[in-house]
């Protein structure tokens, strides 16, 4: 165990009277240190450092307690409520302006039929744009969570670029009829999907202790994570056969035909999910 986050929290309360309220507070931020302690060793930081920076993440604990003991009643929100960094919110303003112009240049280049080059760069720059954006989002402390680590994050942003990638390119070939077209929108959208569903399966918990206290896990994914693990291989299938069916009624009956094969995955997956999610819903209701 590390002691040393506990000497911090008790010299950072050094000279703060101990009322209940105060004991509350100070044994509630003891259980996010040794929560935050623990991810950060986890990383590879040594102990020492490991609680040395999160004590500090935690702030100037005088100013805490006063602003808490102004707050009647001092609700678990709003003292443990993290204000988004200035730097996060102007570049998510930034690139999501330049996502939406790059957005609509692809439709008005989609529209007009300009060349594939142009098209392909205006595909690019939304794809990328989305992706960093998801990326980013994710690598931001909230209030609830803690960050995603770099490389979760970046695979959450590659997959999000793929995906977009692959429907400009569905876009392109609405356009341009051409099969390339085709082929990249299926490549990209499945390999997007492929790593949702990885890294959805793969995800562990990033809610932060005081968000825990207050959660009864009520979904099968939470209880069972076997159950999310089948969902991700169900949803890489489910996808792969609407793809192959989308391309192949594309060629044989036509586009008015073809997005059908999507929306019919669309609804398996919905249904799947929902079955997967409350697996015993259906007990609940008999009784059993």
């Amino acid at each position: 165990m590390n002691l040393e986050i506990h000497r911090l929290l008790d010299e950072a309360f050094a000279g703060i009277d101990s009322t209940p309220d105060v004991q509350d507070l100070k044994e509630e931020m003891r259980g996010n240190l040794v929560a935050r302690v623990a991810d950060l060793e986890a990383s590879g930081v040594a102990p020492g450092t490991a609680a040395q920076r999160a004590i500090s993440e935690l702030g100037d604990v005088h100013t805490i307690v006063e602003d808490t003991s102004r707050e009647v009643p001092a609700s678990p929100w709003r003292r443990n409520q993290v204000r988004p960094r200035p730097g996060y919110v102007v570049r998510t303003v930034v690139v999501s302006l330049l996502g939406v112009a790059a957005l609509a240049a692809l439709v008005l280049l989609v529209w007009q039929s300009y060349p594939v080059g142009r098209i392909a760069v205006a595909t690019l720059v939304t794809a990328l744009a989305g992706g960093v954006i998801v990326g980013d989002a994710l690598r931001q402390e909230t209030t609830t969570n803690y960050p995603t680590s770099r490389r979760r994050a970046a695979g959450y942003g590659v997959a999000a670029a793929l995906v977009l990638a692959g429907l400009g390119s569905g876009a392109g070939y609405l356009s341009r009829h051409d099969v390339p077209w085709l082929v990249a929108a299926g490549g990209l959208t499945l390999a997007g999907i492929i790593i949702f569903a990885y890294l959805a399966a793969t995800q562990t918990n990033r809610h932060k202790p005081w968000v825990l206290r207050q959660e009864q896990p009520a979904d099968g994914f939470s209880q069972d994570p076997a159950s999310a693990a089948r969902f991700g291989m169900y949803t890489v299938s489910i996808w792969l056969v609407a793809i192959a069916g989308f391309a192949v009624l594309t060629i044989t009956a036509g586009w008015a035909w073809s997005w059908l094969a999507l929306v019919a995955a669309g609804a398996l997956w919905m249904a799947v999910l929902a079955r997967m999610l409350f697996p015993h819903a259906d007990r609940q209701r008999r009784g059993e």
